[in-house]
């Protein structure tokens, strides 16, 4: 329940972890640096995504903090199948759906006893039409943008473009054009697939782009240090606040059921020299098909060096989540799992920051998630960039071509694309695991940048103060 005279936040978030877990990471952190905010998350359920689920749940029954709490929305009928092409229309379906109950959720927020104003409504990049909600109560809304800056300033570009010169654009993937947030041009194949292969996408890349500069301002997991250009190429939005990183460094280890699989990698980590394990994982939504997954089987073989492999079965339909394979061997090479016995690990969903951190791994072939960029960063691991959904191929390149914070295995791989072959991986897992290279002593450099930032008087600091001045410059 909040607790009356309190500056009271509320957050509306994609039901997705990418999204979540770093909005409340944000929370967390702005609570217990000023203990007059208190948060609520109005949490949508959505059919098949099970971690999630349970992380709202943990989150729910095992809040960190006396100022946070979690309300779970009534469920609803998702929308028919014939209103919706693309998974971001689902979503943003589902969210209109819900704007009677977010609007009654908030009212009684603000009834006795909680007697604490609210002083702003935190929506994200997907969550916009509870702008509507904002103004119609007279709250103002923020932006929570889970994502890197230069896909933020895909989201603001994408309104102003022509629609006729965008589809011609994304016709072809060879296709240059250039956005303020990089220095290099792209090419279209870099662009979320979202945009190039589903009929509804642009619709509503461009709805909420649009709706952006509505808000009062935007707060952004990212910092000053890792990515200075995109930052100071965002002039014509609100106010940004890069307070990032904004990690979970407890991790799927508090909240997710498979305790004993978490333990098993862990302990076998423990056996393995410092540095000299690569960790191969693609993300709470990423899979990848039978022929793909016998390709890099083939490649750790080729190049002999210890691993950890998150391998997960493709979803039933578009809009689950992955899940673990009851038995590995119908997915594996026949005699795999023996003759690698001692040299890796094949295991199902691992708790990613648990592994990361771990002084045994010394690369990550990742498929680039935001979040998965920022802990491999934390901890200074460098990644091989295996891009596979979402904005994950742009980050890829920004993370290759604009920071040299990575080593490039693909830029541009997705879903329907060209085999990567086990020669390709087995020749980035070498240039990965090199002690010797630029990459390496760079992405070094930038865990301690991390670190600091969040410091007194570091970037991320000083931009989490700002935030908190206009938070509260309204109430005095």
């Amino acid at each position: 329940m909040a607790v009356p005279d309190h500056h009271h936040l509320v957050f509306i978030c994609t039901p997705a972890i990418g999204n979540l877990v770093p909005a409340v990471e944000f929370a967390i952190r702005l609570v217990n640096h000023d203990s007059r905010f208190f948060a609520t998350f109005l949490a949508i359920d959505i059919p098949g995504r099970s971690l999630t689920n349970a992380y709202t749940q943990s989150r729910f029954s095992l809040s960190p903090s006396q100022n946070l709490q979690f309300i779970h929305l009534p469920s609803l009928q998702p929308p028919s199948p014939n209103l919706y092409d693309s998974h971001i229309a689902y979503l943003s379906l589902i969210f209109e759906s819900h704007k009677p109950n977010v609007r009654q959720a908030i009212s009684d927020l603000q009834k006795p006893p909680n007697s604490g104003r609210i002083v702003g409504i935190f929506v994200d990049m997907f969550t916009t039409t509870f702008i509507d909600v904002a103004n119609d109560l007279q709250i103002r809304s923020y932006l929570f943008f889970a994502s890197p800056a230069t896909f933020l300033s895909l989201m603001i570009q994408i309104p102003k473009m022509d629609r006729d010169r965008f589809n011609s654009l994304i016709s072809g993937s060879d296709a240059e054009f250039v956005l303020p947030s990089f220095v290099h041009s792209l090419t279209a194949s870099l662009l979320p697939p979202t945009l190039l292969t589903t009929k509804d996408g642009l619709f509503w890349y461009v709805h909420h782009g649009r709706r952006y500069g509505e808000t009062k301002g935007v707060v952004i997991n990212t910092f000053a240090e890792l990515e200075p250009h995109a930052l100071s190429s965002l002039d014509e939005i609100p106010p940004v606040y890069a307070i990032g990183p904004m990690i979970d460094l407890g991790g799927p280890a508090q909240w997710q059921p498979c305790h004993g699989a978490h333990q098993r990698v862990v302990k076998w980590l423990d056996g393995q020299a410092e540095g000299s394990v690569v960790l191969l994982s693609f993300g709470s939504m990423g899979s990848l098909d039978k022929g793909q997954v016998r390709e890099i089987a083939f490649g750790l073989e080729r190049a002999g060096f210890r691993f950890v492999w998150a391998v997960r079965q493709p979803p039933k339909t578009r809009l689950e989540q992955p899940d673990d394979y009851d038995d590995l061997n119908d997915v594996l090479p026949e005699g795999f799992l023996a003759r690698t016995e001692g040299l890796g690990l094949v295991c199902g969903w691992v708790p990613q920051v648990t592994i990361l951190g771990h002084p045994a791994i010394g690369g990550f072939v990742s498929h680039c998630g935001w979040n998965s960029i920022l802990e491999s960063l934390w901890f200074g691991v460098p990644i091989a960039t295996w891009p596979v959904y979402a904005e994950q191929q742009m980050n890829a390149f920004e993370m290759v071509k604009e920071l040299e914070l990575a080593v490039e295995l693909r830029l541009d791989y997705r879903e329907g694309s060209k085999v990567v072959t086990a020669e390709e991986l087995e020749t980035a897992l070498r240039r990965l695991m090199n002690y010797d290279n630029e990459v390496r002593s760079r992405v070094k450099l930038m865990g301690e940048k991390c670190r600091t930032v969040l410091m007194e008087n570091g970037s991320s600091h000083e931009a989490l103060n700002s935030l908190i001045e206009k938070l509260t410059a309204q109430i005095l």
